[in-house]
């Protein structure tokens, strides 16, 4: 059985970074040089994970493993769920009983959408583009070059910090990214929690929608006021409660 371990982790603060794995066989056998080594983009929650407890992904690789001999031997697929908790811990489910020799297998059923419910669908989604264009549009909206003329810098350096997450930058289906000029402090800097909202909501919009919306968690402040107010801990903390679920 392949294990792996994670190698040279990322330790600074980002809102994602690149993981190399190295697979080590047991007993003394020997991978190919291409399948002993891969890597792949995981958000920060993950990598404080695999540093502090690598034995919660070696386990879900393990399962996997054992998924895969189980399959070769009954000649079939076979499946299992994963379930993730806050702290990283998985829970695997088989979900796939073994069959009794020649038993068939059940076939599931691929059904259309009913063509009233792709209309309504396409119809949400027009809107849905229609309400980010009207958002894009606004005047304190700007593109990518007035934006990095306010903060004194170039195009390009502010396109590396929206991938970053250190400035918001919103994506239209036309008009490109737009930045929010009100996501600047006092001093005309961007907040510096915003890379640590991205990381906790998701995606850029997310973060937008929760600085413009009230929360309760802020006693009814937006998260945009929070930052004003100079309440950066909060408005992260209310997010972690967003990304949550929670009810206030």
């Amino acid at each position: 059985m392949a294990n792996a371990k994670l190698v040279n982790p990322p330790r600074a603060k980002r809102a994602s970074a690149k993981v190399t794995m190295v697979l080590m066989v047991d007993g003394g056998a020997a991978l190919s040089e291409v399948a002993t080594r891969f890597s792949f983009n995981a958000p920060a929650a993950a990598i404080e994970v695999f540093e502090r407890e690598p034995a919660k992904i070696k386990s879900l690789l393990q399962r996997y493993g054992e998924a895969v001999a189980k399959s070769h031997r009954a000649g079939r697929p076979v499946s299992f769920r994963v379930d993730v908790g806050p702290d990283g811990d998985t829970t695997v489910t088989p979900i796939d009983a073994d069959l009794a020799p020649g038993a068939e297998l059940a076939v599931e059923t691929v059904t259309q959408r009913a063509p009233e419910l792709e209309r309504a669908l396409e119809a949400a989604r027009e809107r849905g583009q229609l309400r980010a264009a009207v958002v894009l549009a606004a005047d304190d909206m700007l593109n990518a070059e007035a934006f990095a003329k306010l903060l004194g810098t170039t195009r390009v350096t502010v396109n590396a910090k929206r991938q970053t997450g250190q400035v918001l930058g919103l994506e239209g289906a036309k008009r490109g990214f737009r930045f929010p000029v009100w996501q600047l402090d006092r001093d005309g800097k961007p907040y510096e929690e915003l890379p640590a909202l991205l990381e906790r909501l998701g995606t850029p919009w997310a973060v937008y929608r929760f600085l413009l919306q009230p929360q309760g968690a802020l006693d009814g402040m937006t998260g945009r006021q929070a930052l004003e107010k100079g309440r950066g801990a909060d408005a992260v903390a209310a997010a972690e409660g967003v990304a949550r679920g929670d009810f206030t």
